[in-house]
């Protein structure tokens, strides 16, 4: 990392909307911003006062996917030092463009935000949607979105040059629409406490394995759980709960999250595993769970988004002990504003049997 860039300075080449902006003219733009711009410009106008101002932390809300959303202080320099790693590993260089299309409250825009700040982008911004692509004229060489949004940008992927797409996971079916992709397309692997993300899969080369970041290794302990050691962005060694299979101390192939193990009379079942073996065989939304059970101690349910229950569903392609032993239907999933399901809250909803 280079220790003379520091967050105090944009970059020389760094342009918003077409126009370089020095602080005292990113303080006055913010201030317009959010007297008289609209929803999102506004929240970009908010973040930047706090980006500018002195103080050498910002804080930043996690998203509240995986338990109770928090907010955690984070150093800007932090921040710098992951623009950084992004740029050096995507070969990013100034005055190469950028588009941000996602909502700055959250740490995936607000990085968009730094990168171009640091390297010496040319950032565009438009409102958040679902479908980003379908209005763009231009070309750019570096974008963030989450499935969603990729899923309704198939057609316009010309438009992007290098994309990434983080904040909920990627379906098979998805992934296996943009193997022959024009953009080229990285799966992240990262949360909020991580300053956005640390690992990326390459998912137009069809890749199985998460690459960390420069300066970032990782590990794992006795649980197969990943150890992230990125001290450019964090003091101390992060201790996630995503069991992996560690090829190397900077690639790994994700599994699933420790905490949402299900342990069915002594079978250990991944949720995640199974979703990704009855993708395809149901055509609704639907997660993988578990209920207490006198006699397993827990049993495997599956949760479809519908409203009219499934006349027949065969789970004959899962091992016995991990079929879903109770079906249940939620009108509406509970979820994130990446789409991730809270699949707690969703859980909640029901009464089970």
């Amino acid at each position: 990392m280079n220790p003379n860039i520091t967050y105090k300075h944009p970059h020389a080449s760094f342009k918003l909307e077409g126009v370089f902006y020095d602080t005292l003219g990113l303080s006055s733009l913010a201030n317009r911003l959010i007297i008289e711009g609209e929803v999102y410009q506004a929240a970009l106008g908010h973040f930047i006062i706090k980006w500018i101002n002195s103080s050498p932390e910002i804080s930043l809300q996690t998203s509240g996917s995986t338990g109770t959303p928090k907010t955690v202080l984070m150093s800007k320099q932090a921040m710098v030092n992951s623009a950084i790693a992004t740029g050096t590993y995507f070969k990013l260089k100034p005055k190469n463009s950028a588009l941000s299309c996602l909502p700055f409250e959250y740490i995936a825009a607000k990085m968009m935000f730094v990168r171009a700040y640091v390297l010496g982008l040319e950032l565009d911004c438009i409102n958040p949607s679902s479908n980003p692509l379908k209005t763009v004229s231009r070309s750019y060489d570096f974008c963030a979105m989450v499935p969603l949004q990729l899923e309704n940008s198939i057609d316009y992927l010309q438009h992007i040059k290098t994309l990434i797409v983080g904040g909920a996971k990627l379906s098979n079916g998805l992934k296996s629409k943009l193997t022959n992709s024009p953009a080229s397309i990285y799966e992240t692997f990262g949360m909020t406490e991580t300053v956005s993300h640390i690992a990326v899969k390459n998912i137009t080369k069809s890749s199985s394995l998460f690459e960390v970041l420069p300066s970032i290794s990782v590990g794992v302990d006795v649980r197969n759980c990943l150890t992230i050691n990125a001290p450019q962005l964090v003091s101390k060694p992060i201790q996630t709960n995503d069991v992996v299979k560690l090829v190397s101390s900077t690639t790994f192939e994700w599994v699933g999250r420790y905490d949402m193990i299900i342990n069915s009379g002594g079978i250990k079942v991944a949720p995640e595993q199974l979703e990704q073996q009855l993708e395809g065989f149901i055509k609704d939304r639907f997660f993988i769970t578990s209920q207490k059970d006198n006699s397993f101690g827990e049993i495997v349910v599956i949760v479809i988004e519908c409203s009219i229950p499934y006349k027949e569903l065969n789970f004959e392609i899962l091992e016995p002990m991990k079929r879903p032993k109770r079906i249940y239907y939620v009108d509406k999933f509970k979820e994130t504003i990446s789409r991730k399901i809270k699949r707690k809250e969703t859980f909640n909803l029901i009464k089970p049997e």
